[in-house]
């Protein structure tokens, strides 16, 4: 079983403070690629292609996964993938990317705080996963 699996596996679903609550606070070192006022980019430490990089909401708001969002997520939803654009572009993905939400313990979520892994750098499979 992957260690992604496994995390995934263990991790327990619930809207308290994550690792990336101490990302966004600076209080654990991430390497930023972008940043807004809505959102927080840095790159994955455990990349899964040669780019890999996560893009969060700085306010969860309740949204600890894609099942959870609500009507009044939308825009913090579609700034998500619009970002994924603007970062795919500044790191030369002119080739194509991959844009993934993980959502729950069966699509292998980890990390309660909605979060979409922008993926690049090498031919993609299909199917994924």
């Amino acid at each position: 079983m992957s260690s992604e699996k496994e995390a995934a596996l263990a991790a327990v679903p619930n809207d308290g403070p994550t690792i990336f609550d101490k990302i966004i606070n600076k209080e654990i070192p991430s390497t930023v690629v972008y940043e807004d006022e809505k959102v927080l980019a840095f790159r994955d430490i455990n990349p899964q292609a040669p780019t890999h990089i996560l893009i969060i909401p700085k306010v969860k708001d309740g949204l600890s996964g894609l099942s959870k969002a609500e009507e009044r997520h939308v825009e913090i939803l579609g700034h998500l993938l619009y970002v994924a654009k603007v970062i795919a572009k500044q790191e030369g993905l002119e080739d194509g990317y991959r844009v993934v939400i993980n959502d729950g313990p069966s699509g292998c979520q980890s990390v309660y705080h909605i979060h979409v892994h922008l993926l690049g750098g090498r031919q993609m499979n299909w199917p994924p996963g």
